[in-house]
């Protein structure tokens, strides 16, 4: 069996010790994650293993032709030749093992020609191990399994003969996946490996270690991946390394009890602390009191030495977004939507769709069918389409992608900013709302001229939670998040009283906060598709596992072979979508007439909404008329007045009265 091991590492930077006497084992059939808080040393450690950095002592022991991979966050750039040629390259051990095996072959002839047969047997034994080690390994299988990695991880048969310097940043790292996985190594080292894929590509990669002969040890931040890949937890921590049985959101039970019991003795400690400080402080300079003073320091230092630390990962921090302002139930309406690049390549095609007030939309779908084009049309970035997208009565946008970052800029610290953008009584909350994001200690004096593309990301994603909206547009919110960071953010989105559309490749995050599944289709045959799935994400993967299998319409979903909104008319052929479709034609004049219908009473609503915002602003008016010295202290002016304010309040509890009836009927 093929094995790895690590025994009393140990590396320190300056006079920080980022690992201390860590041991662990890494074998075939080790499926296990590595985890600790931002800076605790993750990747280091895994460079380590790799070989690629000297610890400062510790021993590293592997079993003679242990074939390892390793893959870094980021950083690869592969050019030169084609994707299938590149692929290739991850079996060049299995080249070489080839040629050895040749090697040995012509040998074994050359001394059998000579008369030493001996010798020649002795080869030809080396020969036969060599040769059941490479039918073991795969290598004669090397041709299909490129082409099933590469397909697994998103690419598409057209992309194989690709030029490699053609592909972006974030399908080089596919590559090298890629590359890591085809190749069958004993021990696969992935740092991160989901940062760039899409979910399609994630669901593949958790069957294909579920599958893997071999051992792993990864890092991610995606607690649903985690949960379905591994049954060990390795939790790095001031240098030191504990594991934890189980998959993650055990180890997270189990972390939670241990906590606080820890938080208990930090408490203790910390108080043990202040009353030694405070006898130092206010006796020190005291000659009576000098011996006592020095008695204490002792006391201190040796607390100091093994003072109790609390996990960054693990604090729990939460926080409220500013109240959304009123809106009216329909939130976005899009008529007839289409969106082609360079008049060929319809990426939304007739796309129509209503958005109401409170949903939580995610829009799903392979990467390039459509999804952050859709969203940018929404917030009113891209304006180069046919058809109309109208916003609902008040509806004010919050728009935030990955570009987001580049509007970040300025010679302010991380906290001067944030402060400075901040409404007036969140600005005490603003240090813990940094460290939710990942700021924390003296990161948040940092200039922002400093920070990294990911950093400045964290703060444009941030200010926008600040801003009084009540449409949220999220393109990826979670791409440069930690796993609490998410829990911050997905609490708080839970509890905000507007509407979302957003787009992640977190499912975790999806499944806890989507309402309802807006799929995209553009993979050339099916161009500009799209379908609305009326129900959570877990129903969405349902129902598509339910379209797959030939049974569609479960009772369970309570929505018949119709459950599944077809919205498009150019939906791909087949039973199960044809069965859809019919269902939709045969309920259109139904649907039509209720449109038409819901558009009438959205129109209604709309105008009690402008009429309530009209008399609003009167009824202020007036209130701030009455609260001049000359109007309250005249008796006829106040009478007069009042008698306005009112009639302006009644008025409102009519049109509110009206609104509601009104707007019951859209629910």
């Amino acid at each position: 069996m093929a094995f790895v091991q690590f025994s009393k590492v140990s590396l320190a930077f300056g006079d920080r010790d980022i690992l201390k006497d860590v041991s662990v084992n890494l074998s075939a059939g080790t499926k296990a994650a590595l985890t600790g808080a931002n800076g605790a040393g993750k990747s280091t450690l895994i460079k380590i293993m790799a070989g690629l950095t000297e610890p400062d002592s510790g021993e590293r022991i592997a079993q003679k032709d242990s074939r390892i991979a390793y893959l870094p966050q980021s950083g690869l750039v592969h050019s030169g030749c084609s994707l299938r040629e590149e692929a290739d390259k991850a079996f060049l051990w299995g080249y070489d093992l080839q040629k050895k095996i040749d090697s040995l072959g012509e040998e074994m002839e050359r001394l059998h020609g000579e008369g030493n047969v001996a010798a020649s047997e002795k080869l030809a034994l080396e020969q036969s191990e060599l040769l059941t080690r490479l039918e073991e390994s795969g290598w004669y299988r090397r041709d299909s399994l490129a082409e099933s990695v590469l397909l697994g991880l998103g690419f598409l048969r057209s992309d194989f003969t690709k030029r490699t310097e053609e592909f972006s940043g974030g399908w080089q790292m596919r590559i090298a996946l890629a590359k890591c996985l085809m190749g069958l190594p004993d021990i696969l080292l992935l740092d991160e490996p989901t940062n760039y894929l899409d979910l399609e590509a994630r669901n593949w990669l958790e069957g294909f270690l579920a599958d893997f002969k071999g051992g792993f040890l990864l890092v991610s931040h995606d607690r649903y991946f985690l949960d379905h890949t591994v049954n060990e937890v390795y939790e790095l921590f001031g240098g030191d390394l504990k594991r934890y049985q189980g998959n993650f959101t055990h180890y997270e039970e189990v972390r939670k009890v241990e906590l606080e019991t820890l938080i208990a003795e930090y408490e203790k400690q910390q108080v043990e602390i202040q009353h030694l400080e405070d006898f130092i402080n206010r006796f020190g300079y005291k000659a009576t009191k000098a011996a006592q003073a020095q008695e204490r320091q002792k006391m201190l230092d040796k607390i100091l030495e093994n003072k109790i630390e609390i996990p960054e990962s693990l604090k729990k921090i939460h926080f409220k977004f500013p109240q959304a302002p009123h809106s009216g139930q329909l939130v976005v309406q899009a008529d007839s939507l289409c969106k082609s690049y360079n008049g060929k390549i319809n990426v939304i095609n007739s796309l129509e769709l209503l958005v109401e007030k409170g949903e939580r939309l995610v829009v799903a779908g392979r990467n390039g069918a459509g999804k952050s084009t859709l969203l940018r049309m929404i917030a009113g970035v891209d304006s180069d389409f046919t058809g109309s997208i109208k916003l609902g009565s008040g509806v004010s946008v919050g728009y935030f992608s990955q570009d987001s970052a580049e509007k970040i800029c300025g010679s302010q610290t991380i906290l001067e900013r944030l402060e400075s953008e901040c409404p007036l009584e969140l600005v005490p909350k603003a240090r813990d709302m940094l460290g939710a994001f990942l700021f924390r200690g003296d990161d948040v004096f940092k200039s922002i001229d400093v920070l990294s593309g990911g950093e400045k990301s964290r703060i444009a994603l941030l200010e926008l939670l600040l801003k009084p909206v009540n449409l949220l547009i999220l393109d990826e919110p979670t791409n440069h998040l930690d796993m609490h960071s998410k829990d911050v953010l997905l609490d708080a989105l839970k509890d905000f009283g507007g509407t979302v559309i957003f787009v992640s490749h977190d499912r975790g995050f999806i499944e806890d906060l989507s309402t309802r599944v807006l799929e995209l289709k553009c993979d050339g045959e099916h161009d500009g598709t799209y379908r609305s799935f009326p129900g959570d994400y877990r129903y969405y993967i349902q129902r598509i596992t339910d379209e797959e299998n030939g049974t569609v319409g479960a009772s369970s979903f309570g929505g018949g072979s119709a459950g599944a909104n077809v919205s498009s008319a150019n939906t791909s052929t087949g039973p199960v979508k044809e069965e859809v479709k019919s269902a939709t034609k045969l309920n259109w004049e139904e649907q039509k007439k209720a449109d038409s219908e819901r558009r009438k009473i959205q129109r209604e609503v709309e105008r009690l909404e402008a009429e309530i915002a009209k008399v609003e602003e009167e009824k202020a008016l007036l209130e701030a008329e009455m609260a001049k010295p000359e109007v309250y202290s005249n008796g006829e002016k106040a009478k007069s007045v009042q008698k306005k304010i009112d009639e302006a309040g009644a008025k409102l509890e009519e049109l509110n009265a009206a609104w509601e009836t009104a707007a019951e009927k859209l629910m």
